[in-house]
């Protein structure tokens, strides 16, 4: 199932990490591991973060992608479900309203 992760990176040890110049390759390290699909960096509530397209198969996938950035970052870690339009298509959202409207 492809889901949204969003990464959250504390100021500390983030900033730790970039002057000592190591950021750049725990981060790599982290990308080879995880694999994303997709990975975009950004600002998240006035914080470092970052939204990865991920394939989940089953729960257990959870700590392969979240303990990396846990563990190097201290940082805090979402999953969302995303669908695809197919997806949604799929889903039976007419037979939904018929049957809860």
């Amino acid at each position: 199932m492809r889901m949204l992760m969003h990464v959250q990176l504390p100021l500390e040890p983030f900033n730790a990490a970039v002057r000592e110049g190591t950021v750049g390759a725990k981060i790599q390290k982290i990308l080879e591991a995880i694999r994303p699909e997709a990975v975009y960096f950004t600002e998240q509530d006035g914080r470092r973060g970052g939204t990865l397209v991920v394939d989940v198969d089953s729960a257990s996938d959870v700590p392969r992608l979240a303990e990396p950035w846990f563990l190097a970052f201290h940082a805090e870690v979402q999953f969302r479900i995303a669908m695809t339009p197919e997806d949604l298509a799929k889903s039976g959202l007419e037979a939904l309203g018929k049957t809860w409207a």
